[in-house]
Order: structure tokens, then sequence, then C-alpha cells
């Protein structure tokens, strides 16, 4: 596969955003050039190509009746969305972006935000809602106000939440100031506590969470990693934390990518290489393009160095992998929100090593994208020489990718081997790396042989179901190829 100059590839499940543009005297001619843009960028890439009749090669032919169709546009991303093959049903990833500049920054972990993640659960039948505190991120708002993991919130600025009110007032949690109501429960009783309020800031969130080892599970050393997203500039702290479990001799692994959408696929070919050194170099994934594309068709390989990044994706040098040799199997904890890279890794290491799931059913994707510039003279895909009157790019779909068995058949997501729903834990989510953590117990509860799973943690009670919260990061659920990153 030949290196495209600054290709990057990206697994995405978040929502489309919001196109805009500045006003100023040629607003139409910009309109029509991005149109331009989006249309030719669409015919060249896009996975589905053949399969819209609007995107067939002949649309352009005649140069009247094709400007025609592009002024029947005045929103560049309304144009977008109709050339998506079955939108919403069969693609439901790629995306109209309103600022590369702004998605880039996320890619590597810098965001505005609170430094939190949530997840909403209705615990009763009589319509109350509370939010529980999933994660918060070192250094965040969240975390210098003292806000913890498994803390539990009624109110939104004020507003008690429940069935009625909830879908309107929840987007108070994407302004720049929220104030959060906070209670403690006692036999479904809930007793407000204290009021915070925090305002977003730049956060740089560390990838590698936790890494720990338990020393004695059923006489076994056993591994533990919280890892949230594959990050390129932190390829040398993941590489740090197994050389913390290469040198512990780790019996067992538990990969807990809860909360993991994705990165770099560069990143995830390394951290699959060092869960399993009996790899060598063998093939961890495929890729296959359009058409019009099969010259970039190629594998990603196991291997045993890595590439170290700044903050600005710059390579600045390069470190060997510690690779185990000590383990035989992984566990994985898993929920709706590990998606794209971490499936690549379930999926690229099921030839290699039994992988065990443990949580509830993950996302499901496999295809991924390539950020779309408007630079014509590069077939779209160089940044460096993009159109400068507007910050437009897009995230369209236009690979499919493969195990080294040819297995790509996850679009309903990985089932788990044990079931696990932390939300029927609301009140007791206790923080990750503890043994009575639900969905962590389970899987030590597996490695000890005990059949009982989560045994004696209690539930919640049964009547209660989790709520859909929109992501905080638009971009956080991805995978993008780094440009200098060598491909088979």
């Amino acid at each position: 596969m030949k290196i495209l100059k600054a290709l990057i590839v990206v697994f995405i499940v978040s929502s489309l955003l919001t196109s805009c543009f500045k006003d100023n005297d040629d607003t139409a001619t910009v309109t029509r050039d991005i149109n331009d843009f989006v249309w030719k960028g669409m015919n060249s890439w896009y996975n589905w190509q053949t399969e819209v009749p609007d995107l067939s090669d002949t649309k352009d032919d005649n140069s009247t009746e094709y400007a025609s169709y592009l002024n029947q546009f005045s929103n560049p991303e309304d144009l977008f969305n109709s050339l998506r093959y079955q939108y919403g049903v069969t693609d439901r990833f790629s995306w109209f972006i309103d600022d590369y500049i702004v998605q880039e920054q996320q890619f590597q972990g810098i965001s505005n935000s609170f430094g939190l993640k949530f997840q909403a659960v209705q615990i009763n039948n009589n319509g109350d809602i509370i939010l529980y505190i999933k994660y918060v991120s070192d250094n965040s708002p969240a975390s210098n106000s003292n806000i913890l993991r498994g803390d539990i919130i009624n109110a939104i600025n004020g507003t008690v939440l429940n069935t009625s009110n909830y879908n309107s007032i929840v987007n108070d949690l994407y302004k720049e100031t929220v104030t959060l109501s906070f209670v403690t429960e006692n036999n479904g009783v809930l007793t407000p506590t204290e009021d915070k309020t925090i305002t977003a800031t730049i956060v740089y969130e560390n990838p590698v969470y936790l890494a720990k080892v338990f020393n004695n599970i059923d006489g076994k050393k056993v591994g533990y990693l919280v890892y949230n997203g594959f990050r390129s500039s932190y390829n040398d702290e993941l590489n740090a934390a197994f050389a913390t479990f290469k040198n512990k001799n780790i019996d067992e692994l538990i990969l807990d990518l809860r909360l993991n959408g994705g990165g770099s696929v560069a990143t995830s070919s390394y951290l699959a290489s060092m869960i399993d050194a009996d790899a060598g170099e063998g093939i961890f994934a495929n890729l296959e393009f359009n058409s019009k594309h099969t010259g970039e068709n190629g594998s990603y390989n196991f291997t045993n160095t890595l590439n170290v990044y700044n903050a600005d994706n710059v390579k600045t040098g390069e470190e060997t992998i510690n690779r185990l040799t000590t383990i035989n199997r992984l566990f994985v904890l898993v929920s709706e929100n590990t998606a794209s890279a971490s499936e690549m890794v379930i999926n690229g290491l099921k030839p290699y090593i039994p992988v065990k799931l443990i949580g509830t059913t993950t996302y499901g994707k496999n295809v991924g994208s390539i950020t779309l510039y408007d630079s014509p003279g590069s077939d779209y895909t160089d940044r460096a020489s993009a159109n400068p009157n507007h910050s437009n790019a897009m995230q369209p779909i236009v690979f499919q990718i493969f195990n080294k068995n040819g297995d790509s058949d996850y679009t309903q997501g990985f089932t788990p081997d044990i079931e696990v729903k932390e939300y029927e834990y609301w009140n007791n989510i206790l923080p990750f790396g503890d043994e009575n953590e639900a969905v962590l117990k389970a899987a030590l509860d597996d490695i000890r042989g005990y059949t009982t799973k989560t045994g004696t943690i209690k539930k919640a009670s049964s009547n209660i179901k989790s709520l859909d919260l929109k992501p905080f990061n638009k971009f956080e659920k991805e995978m993008y190829l780094e440009n200098d990153f060598s491909l088979n």
C-alpha cells in the first residue's frame, strides 16, 4: 500500500457536525466551490460510490447540468448527506467537518471540556432520572472540583431530571458552564448533598488512565489496563505500562476498553503487538478501498518497534515495543462505547489468541474513513494545499477492514461472553481498579474459575434502563493513520 500524503484514516461513530460559514461578500462563490469539492471528493473516494446514482462518473460530464445540480444545495453539508448511501442505515458513520483544525487537536486528546463522561439512567417506574459519573479526566475542571467516578447527579442547572424534561434539560451539559446537583442514595431515596458549578477549559487527556497488577488472583498475577483512546502522542506511555506488566511477569491481562472509541491505526497495531509477542510480524489487519483506489489496499502487521510523537503529532523518536510472552489469552472489558480501533484490536487478535469479552455489546463498525480536504491537486488528501477560504473538510467512509482470516462481520458489534451492564449498579459505581467494581469483578471471577459472574454484587433494582447521551467530543470515536507509518 502506498502512503498517501497527509492521509488521515478515521473510524468514527459520532454525530454529524453542523456546517457553518463566515459571512462575506463572496458566500455564493465559496459555497459553490465547497459543493464542487464535496461531490468530487466523494466521487473519488466514497466506499459506496457505485451504489449512489448522483455519484455516477458521468454526473459532471455536462458542465451546465452539473452546476445546476450543485446550486440546488445552499449548504454543502446537505449535499454531502444526500450522497451518503442509505443514510443512517448502511452509512451511519460518514460526516461533514466544520473545522478540521479542531478535529486534529481532538485526535490528540486536546479539547475544551469539563473532563467528564456521564451515564444517564432511569432509576424507577416513576420516571426519575439520574446521571452517574463514568469517568473523570485528570487535571480537568471536574477533577479540580473533586468530582469522582460513581458520583450521582439528579439535577442540571437546578432542574431535577425526569422522563418529561430529560431531552431538553440534558442539553445544558453541552454549554460552557453548568451547575450539577449531587445526591446520595439509600434504599432508592436520593438525598441532596451539594451543587458544583464547572466551566469547560482546554484539557489534555492521557488515555493511559490506569495500569495496575493484581498480585494474587487465585495465585496468578493479573495486569489491568484502563486505556481510553489510541492517541499516537501517548505511544511511549502505553509502552511504559507494558514494561511494568512485562517486568512483573503477569499471567493474565485485562484490557479495559469500555470508554475507548478509537484513535490511531498505528497505535492499535502497537497495542496488539504488546499483547501478543507470539504473533511475530504477522498480519494484524487488512484494508480494502473502492475500485478507484485499489492501490491503497494493504495490511498492518504486528511489529517490534513503535514511533513516538509529540502533542503536535510530530515524530520525535522510536522505541522497542514491550511485548508480552507470559499470557496465552486476553480479557477485554467492553461497552457500547467500545468502537472502531478498539474493535479492530479485538478482531485482529482473535486469529492469534483467545479473546474473552466482558460487559455489553460493542458499537459495531468495520468500515473507516479518511479526512478529505479541499485540495483537488492531491485528490483531496493534502491539508497543506487546502483551499484557504474555508476550514471545511469531510470524513466519508472509504474502506472496510478485515483480520488475518478475512473476518469483518461485526457490524452489529461484538457480543460479550459474559454480559454485565454497568448501569444496573448505578448506586455503587466503584473506582477503576477496585476488585469489586462490577465489570472488572466479573473478569477476575472468571480467572478465579467462579461461575457466579458478578456474584454478591447487588443490582440497584430491576426497574431501570439506560438512556442515550450524545458524545461531548464529536471526534472521540475514530481511527487515523499517521502519514509516516509504513504499510505493507
